[in-house]
């Protein structure tokens, strides 16, 4: 009997307003568009995938906490990653392993976006890769937790 890996994508605030928001950052890809792309690369990898979305960072906390029956992480906290030292803390607490995603290559954009309170409690981030990012990590991930057991 195959042992699927259970991963969780956690996408925080206005990614639900993808494909409609600042095309130029973000592309014209929806977030429904992004999860079906997940899911067929973890479909593919043996991995069951939960997708969600949330403009609220006290969700985006409770659902971090409550990975604990994960084996996988991603997270893409949108403006919540250069603000949010209560999701840092939450991450940091994480007993698998996790990794961040950015649509966009938030060092080339403001200023205040090159800073992330994410990165350092990740194994790492994928930037600037469009929604490719998120296969991208899926693929990392599984990597990552082959390494761990």
């Amino acid at each position: 009997m195959k042992i699927e890996k259970k991963i969780i994508i956690i996408n925080g605030p206005n990614l639900n307003l993808l494909g409609k928001r600042e095309p130029e950052f973000y592309g014209k890809t929806t977030l429904k568009d992004i999860e079906e792309l997940s899911n067929n690369k973890a479909n593919e990898l043996g991995i069951v995938l939960k997708f969600v979305q949330s403009n609220d960072e006290s969700k985006i906390i409770d659902w971090i906490q409550g990975s604990r029956n994960q084996d996988g992480l991603i997270i893409n906290a949108g403006a919540y990653t250069h603000t949010s030292i209560a999701i840092q803390d939450a991450l940091r607490l994480l007993e698998c392993p996790a990794i961040e995603v950015h649509i966009s290559n938030i060092f080339k954009r403001e200023d205040y976006r090159h800073l992330s309170y994410v990165a350092p409690v990740v194994a790492g981030s994928i930037v600037g890769l469009g929604a490719h990012g998120y296969v991208l990590a899926i693929e990392a991930i599984s990597k990552l937790i082959k390494l761990e057991k």
